[in-house]
């Protein structure tokens, strides 16, 4: 999974991939130590015991107060 999410302070992100039946796979967890800009990376996943046909969802979380950020693109890969 690519992602490619702007933001001023990454640590305050946590990032879950959903699957289509509301599993969820955790990417990222925030840190307060991480003050560097974006996350601009690719995640492996083992998600061999999902189907994969349905609707996957990218949940960012901004757990953090002041900084501020959103989605540029993201994409999934089987």
């Amino acid at each position: 999974m690519g992602v490619d999410i702007k933001h001023t302070w990454r640590g305050d992100l946590v990032i879950d991939l959903v699957a289509p039946d509301g599993s969820t796979y955790r990417m990222k967890s925030s840190s307060s130590n991480d003050s560097a800009d974006n996350v601009i990376t690719t995640y492996t996943v083992n998600a061999s015991s999902e189907v994969a046909n349905g609707t996957w969802k990218l949940k960012v979380q901004d757990v953090a107060s002041y900084d501020t950020g959103y989605i540029d693109s993201w994409k999934l890969t089987f």
